[in-house]
């Protein structure tokens, strides 16, 4: 089993009313090694039905975080990580918040198409078939790639169509390989990694976030770092389907995984 969950959520996120604690005492009952808590903070999120406002308090968190990595420090390593929600009008915003904590490792996720949450149906209502609102959804990221690259991985890189009406049904990576190859690119040369979140699996999805053909695509490219995540929020997920994950990303010529402390990576083997 893979040591490390480099992806969870707590109540500091408004998506999630777990406490810290609970999540941590759940990765020592699983005997890992290690965890990065990477909660939500997502500027300028649009008003939705849930009231979530996804912007954690920072102070607080990290308040928490280090109070509990002292406490259980001879059990488990606890690294203070962040995901951030990326939209091209934030440039300014998202380099003072990033270079006013001392994070651990960072996640760039692009959580909304042109102002909606790919989560709620609206987006796909707006769109006259799932394949534009994938199309624009990738466009996105691009536009997102093309203003900040001060992060670590590219977050759950196909996630919207874990919320599409059909999900994989009409998904076909080769449609937008024109864009996609333009974001593995740019992540290369900027030295962003992607992740592999495994929420894809706990959607019902065939493979996680994302797809095997991206991965093989960004290893053919010349990418390398690959950190490992279950986007948990709650503690029955953490490590949701890792023991698929090494001959998954084998399959992609990936043969080591990537954990990231003071924000630089470091490389460990599949097991």
């Amino acid at each position: 089993m893979l040591p490390y969950d480099y992806h969870l959520h707590t109540s500091f996120s408004s998506d999630s009313d777990t406490p810290m604690e609970d999540m941590i005492q759940e990765a020592i009952r699983l005997n890992l090694r290690g965890i990065c808590f990477t909660e939500h903070y997502d500027m300028d999120w649009p008003e939705n039905e849930d009231c979530f406002t996804f912007l954690v308090d920072t102070d607080n968190y990290q308040r928490k975080l280090y109070e509990l990595k002292e406490k259980y420090k001879n059990q488990i390593e606890i690294l203070f990580g962040i995901e951030l929600g990326l939209q091209p009008h934030l440039k300014s915003r998202l380099i003072h918040y990033t270079k006013s904590y001392p994070f651990d490792f960072i996640i760039g996720s692009s959580h909304l198409v042109d102002g909606i949450d790919p989560y709620y149906p609206l987006l796909f209502q707006k769109y006259s078939n799932e394949k534009a609102a994938f199309r624009r959804y990738f466009e996105c990221i691009l536009e997102n790639l093309e203003t900040f690259t001060d992060f670590d991985v590219c977050g759950h890189l196909d996630y919207i169509i874990r919320y599409a009406p059909h999900k994989e049904q009409y998904y076909n990576y080769l449609d937008y390989i024109d864009l996609i190859d333009r974001i593995l690119t740019k992540c290369i040369k900027n030295e962003v990694g992607l992740e592999l979140n495994t929420a894809g699996w706990k959607y019902g999805m065939s493979s996680p976030n994302p797809s095997l053909k991206i991965l093989k695509r960004y290893r053919e490219l010349g990418g390398e770092v690959l950190t490992i995540g279950s986007d948990a929020h709650k503690p029955k997920h953490i490590i949701w389907d890792f023991h698929k994950v090494p001959d998954f990303l084998k399959q992609a010529g990936f043969k080591y995984f990537t954990i990231f402390k003071e924000r630089k990576p470091i490389f460990l083997p599949l097991e």
